[in-house]
C-alpha cells in the first residue's frame, strides 16, 4: 500500500476548484428499502470502448450507506431547467423520490427519472476506496438522449445553465 504525501487542506482545494465548471448529474439504484438517489458531480467519462463510467460518493454519505451494495446504477444527466431536482436529490432529510419527482423503472430495476437530458444505466465493474470516497466505475449497458438543451453545472458554488449547442466546427459551411 502507498502512502499519501502531504496534501493541501480540504477547504483549500475546495476553494481553487470552486471556478471549475463540473456537470451535474443523480445517480440513482434500486435498494431493498426502496429506491435511492443523490446529486452528483463527480461523473466522469473513463473509456469509449468499452464504455465505462466513474463517480464518487463519500463514505460518509447515507445515499452510500443504501448504495455500496448495488450492482445496478442510472444516472441522470440534467438540463438546465432540473435545478429543482439537483436541489432535490441533493437535500437532506427528504424522500427524494416523492412527488413531485417524476420517474419510472429502466433497466435493471433501477429508478430513472423523467425528462433528463441523458440517462445512462450500469453496472459495477470496479471499486476503489480513495481517501475518504469510494470511487464507482460503472460499465455503460444503456443510453438514452432526452431532448436537446442546455447542460446544468455546478460552478462558483452553484447551479447556473450552461449552452448545449455545440460550438460551431471550422470547415463546415454553418460552421458545424
Amino acid at each position: 500500500m502507498t502512502t499519501a504525501a502531504p496534501t493541501v487542506g480540504a477547504g483549500q482545494l475546495r476553494t481553487a476548484l470552486r471556478g471549475h465548471a463540473s456537470g451535474v448529474a443523480v445517480l440513482t439504484a434500486a435498494t431493498p428499502s426502496g429506491p435511492a438517489g443523490v446529486t452528483i458531480t463527480s461523473l466522469t467519462s473513463v473509456s469509449a470502448e468499452p464504455a465505462l463510467v466513474s463517480f464518487a460518493l463519500a463514505e460518509t454519505s447515507s445515499t452510500w450507506a443504501r448504495v455500496k451494495d448495488c450492482q445496478a446504477f442510472g444516472i441522470q444527466l440534467l438540463g438546465a431547467a432540473q435545478r429543482d431536482v439537483a436541489e432535490r436529490f441533493a437535500a437532506v432529510g427528504v424522500d427524494r423520490f416523492a412527488p413531485p419527482t417524476r420517474w419510472h423503472t429502466g433497466p435493471h430495476g433501477v429508478p430513472l427519472l423523467d425528462d433528463c437530458a441523458a440517462w445512462l444505466v450500469g453496472t459495477r465493474h470496479h471499486q476503489l476506496k480513495l481517501g475518504d470516497h469510494e470511487l464507482i466505475v460503472c460499465v455503460v449497458e444503456h443510453v438514452r438522449i432526452g431532448s436537446p438543451g442546455d447542460s446544468l453545472v455546478h460552478l462558483h458554488g452553484g447551479l447556473h445553465a450552461a449552452p448545449g449547442t455545440p460550438p460551431a466546427s471550422p470547415g463546415s459551411p454553418d460552421g458545424r
